[in-house]
């Protein structure tokens, strides 16, 4: 495989064996995404949470958010959903000696397709009948659809004009 045998005598060991090691290095990996994970969830917390003093013109002052909680969601969103298929073309790529296998681009592809497609799709037909719903803040989702319309533009024009 790409990865495994580590050596050559991993060979020699039972089959059995050599599948609860894996399965127990495989479990140790998971703990440690659990780990990072919520640091980076606390982080992700104390970020958004931030706030500073505004005075009003009527000369009160309020606390206002710093940072945008949809911005900070849509990220941690694209951060999870993302990374498994980012891993997954780097193990390629340095299994291919630096060049860009079959999967691992696909499966960036695939993925932005499905969450941009099939999530947005799923969220509007959830919506109960005779119920409307509407975008908080549309500029927040404008900026969002104007950068993921850019990325697959600008991934089209890599894909088939460039290379």
């Amino acid at each position: 495989g790409l990865l495994l045998p580590l050596t050559e005598m991993e060979q020699k060991f039972e089959k059995r064996f050599r599948a609860f090691c894996y399965l127990a290095a495989l479990g140790y990996c998971f703990l440690g995404v659990s780990i990072v994970a919520d640091i980076f969830m606390s982080a992700i917390e104390a970020v958004t949470s931030k706030r500073r003093p505004t005075k009003l013109s009527c000369g009160h002052t309020v606390a206002v958010k710093v940072w945008n909680d949809t911005v900070a969601n849509l990220t941690l969103m694209a951060l999870g959903s993302s990374a498994p298929e980012i891993m997954l073309s780097v193990v390629e790529l340095f299994g291919k000696k630096m060049y860009a296998g079959d999967l691992g681009p696909s499966t960036i592809v695939g993925s932005a397709a499905f969450n941009l497609l099939v999530i947005i799709a799923v969220c509007v037909v959830v919506i109960p009948d005779g119920e409307k719903r509407s975008i908080k803040q549309p500029s927040v989702f404008l900026i969002t659809a104007a950068f993921s319309l850019f990325a697959y533009l600008w991934l089209l024009l890599i894909l088939r004009l460039i290379t």
